[in-house]
């Protein structure tokens, strides 16, 4: 049976967290250095990624620019609740809403992006994509902050993702204000991404949510 971490004292800006009995002290540092416009790595339920406070223009650009990602390339974010998808999302159509019952877990719906939410966040399209996670660490990051986070993994855009924290790419490393350290995790794909701001709807990416699971629902409509 693989060890996991216990919470435990600092490396650098490193904490270790064990997700199923994290330390509220670690996971509210983490919430303070969101606040103050920070970038943190954390874990999720595979792979760990790049968290920063998604209302803030200039937190996001961080992101973008840890990452090496373009500008016209989307980032996806993490919500504590569905009630946070007010402040994001301009419309829920009718034919979406049966399909947030797959919330929480590893699949992404992506909506026509309120007014409010960052122009670096929708990469200029307009859209947002939204996941409700299940992976206690990044709901209680999203709770703490008050708001979204962004859930973009944590690599160099077009190299392959971390499961680890050893594996992070050493650029990442250093420019994380915080890495919270859940050990390695079990990597797998990453959520399915299906776009609902057209009908029919458009898988975008199959990934932990399997598409037939997607269309047994949008069959019962």
């Amino acid at each position: 049976m693989r060890k996991r971490p216990t919470d435990s004292k600092p490396t650098g800006n490193r904490y270790r967290i064990d997700p199923a009995h994290s330390d509220s002290g670690c996971i509210q540092l983490a919430v303070e250095r969101l606040k103050r416009g920070g970038v943190i790595v954390f874990p999720t339920s595979g792979l760990y990624g790049l968290g920063a406070d998604a209302l803030s223009e200039r937190s996001v650009q961080r992101v973008f620019a840890i990452k090496r990602r373009p500008a016209d390339k989307p980032v996806l974010v993490l919500l504590s609740g569905i009630q946070d998808m007010n402040r994001l999302v301009r419309e829920v159509p009718d034919y979406a809403r049966p399909l947030l019952t797959l919330w929480p877990g590893g699949i992404t719906f992506i909506f026509p992006a309120a007014e409010a939410v960052p122009a670096a966040l929708t990469g200029g399209t307009g859209k947002i994509g939204i996941r409700l996670p299940l992976h206690p660490v990044a709901r209680a990051l999203a709770e703490g902050l008050g708001g979204p986070i962004t859930g973009t993994s944590a690599n160099i855009s077009g190299r392959p993702p971390a499961s680890s924290v050893a594996a992070l790419d050493p650029g990442i490393r250093r420019a994380a204000d915080l890495i919270l350290d859940a050990g390695k995790l079990s990597g797998g794909p990453g959520s399915t991404i299906v776009d609902v701001t057209c009908w029919p709807v458009r898988v975008v990416r199959e990934g932990a949510v399997p598409w037939r699971v997607v269309n047994d629902i949008l069959k019962q409509l």
